[in-house]
């Protein structure tokens, strides 16, 4: 278990899951078994907490700071478009 989490391989396991739960969501979407209200906010919000986990996947790698600020960086801007369009949503809602 050591070896799993410092080699970081765990945030490789956890992205992997969240990809096949974002296929599954758009799939059953597609499909119209489930609606999704606001897509775009569902792929940055993914895309957020991919970032955050790829953060931590360079810092226990011990890989150059410059990696962890790009990741977290990246974290930010799609939190920001998952906020927007919750705003809009919000917005067009009586």
């Amino acid at each position: 278990m050591e070896s799993l989490i410092s080699s970081g391989r765990i945030v490789d396991i956890a992205c992997a899951v969240m990809v096949a739960e974002a296929l599954l969501l758009f799939v059953l979407a597609r499909r119209q078994v489930i609606h999704l209200d606001r897509p775009i906010g569902l792929l940055a919000n993914l895309v957020s907490g991919a970032a955050l986990m790829l953060a931590l996947r360079v810092g226990l790698t011990a890989s150059a700071w410059s990696w962890i600020a790009a990741f977290l960086a990246i974290s930010l801007l799609a939190h920001l478009v998952d906020l927007a369009s919750r705003f809009a949503t919000s917005a067009r809602q009586p």
